[in-house]
């Protein structure tokens, strides 16, 4: 039904845009074109050269997602894992919350781990064994890019040392519109001087650089860079844990704060996060059955707490699971989580404080937030 209604709807804004396309002046069509869903749009290049260059010029594609996320209710959500080396993106399933839609995609890639979040839509999947690749789901559009010089060093390590990996991070420039992938590791674990080494891809280039000077300090083991607002964050392995930003723009380390809580000996019972666009870290504090969630915003607040007794998550006796992964605020009052792969899905009403499962996914996936867009690189 709603596939039928979409394509209804795409049919009549083709044809009325192609009916009055003569006879309104461009910077009309634009301002109709820029309210148009993404779907529509890349049919709608077919109408004529004129249109085709304007839709795929980037100030339209900025302007274009800027009214999506105006215009929205809220992000979708999608569990994403590579598969192998089919053409298509497959999608495996979809379950609605609220009015999120949230999917199952499968990537034509042999790359296993996915970078956090969507990056104006794009996704980054990345393998210390295969190439890493950018998708955009909504286009189909994808770029492949080479190894690091750290990730052989990593394969080596992985075989005599069962050491936490290195995660990939992905970012946008903001003032050159251009989108970074970036490695921030610590040195001595694999035979480097200095606390950290910091690598950056180049697209224009297809070469990866090195960025000095890197963090002055060590980063948790194993921990999914964040990005927000042109810069990627991490946590530090100091006594006082900090909040560490990497400005895309100028490729310079600051530590912004102190975190909402002293150090934590375990990496795995921390998560940063982006909830209802803000920056948030969330840490399970064990052995109690607790797990808070502070938002920034200037200074830590804290948003919530989770009782894990009434999720499906208990721990083994003397042995922790991970934190939970808060994905997504849905309709202002509905807290998405679960764990970084796989099932299940956590609904947590933040008013009446209920919990409810789901089994989506079926396949060990994992979630990020997304807005659909026509960007490419």
């Amino acid at each position: 039904m709603r596939k039928a209604w979409m394509d209804g709807l795409l049919r009549d804004n083709k044809t009325m845009l192609k009916r009055h396309g003569e006879v309104l002046p461009h910077d009309v069509v634009e301002l109709i074109l820029e309210k148009l869903p993404v779907v529509s749009l890349l049919r709608s290049k077919s109408v004529s050269k004129t249109w085709k260059a304007t839709i795929e010029s980037p100030s339209f594609k900025q302007r274009q997602l800027l009214i999506t996320l105006r215009k929205s209710r809220g992000p979708d959500i999608l569990y994403v894992t590579g598969f192998g080396n089919e053409e298509e993106i497959l999608e495996e399933g979809n379950i609605m919350v609220g009015s999120c839609e949230i999917r199952s995609l499968k990537f034509p890639t042999r790359s296993d781990k996915v970078c956090y979040g969507a990056c104006d839509g794009l996704v980054c999947l990345f393998s210390n064994r295969n190439p890493s690749v950018v998708f955009n789901p909504a286009t189909r559009w994808r770029r492949s890019f080479p190894h690091s010089r750290v990730q052989p060093r990593i394969i080596s390590k992985k075989r005599v040392c069962h050491t936490r990996e290195p995660q990939l991070g992905l970012g946008k420039d903001k003032v050159r519109g251009t989108y970074k992938p970036v490695w921030l590791f610590n040195s001595s674990e694999f035979g480097l001087d200095n606390a950290t080494t910091c690598e950056v891809f180049d697209f224009t280039t297809n070469a990866w650089r090195y960025v000095l000077p890197a963090s002055p300090y060590r980063i948790l083991e194993g921990q999914k860079p964040v990005y927000f607002d042109g810069s990627l964050y991490w946590l530090t392995e100091c006594v006082e844990t900090k909040l560490l930003s990497f400005d895309l723009h100028t490729e310079t380390f600051q530590v912004i704060c102190n975190a909402p809580f002293s150090h934590v000996p375990d990496p795995r019972l921390l998560v940063l996060c982006i909830l209802d666009n803000r920056l948030c870290v969330s840490l399970k504090i064990y052995p109690t059955t607790t797990q808070v969630i502070w938002s920034l915003d200037g200074t830590w607040k804290q948003m919530c707490s989770i009782d894990l007794t009434k999720t499906t998550f208990h721990d083994l006796p003397y042995f922790p699971r991970p934190a939970l992964l808060p994905i997504a605020i849905v309709d202002e009052t509905i807290l998405l989580l679960g764990y970084s792969c796989g099932s299940p899905l956590v609904i947590h009403d933040l008013h009446t404080k209920s919990y409810v499962f789901d089994s989506f996914p079926k396949m060990l996936e994992y979630p990020l937030c997304y807005f659909p867009s026509l960007f490419s690189n």
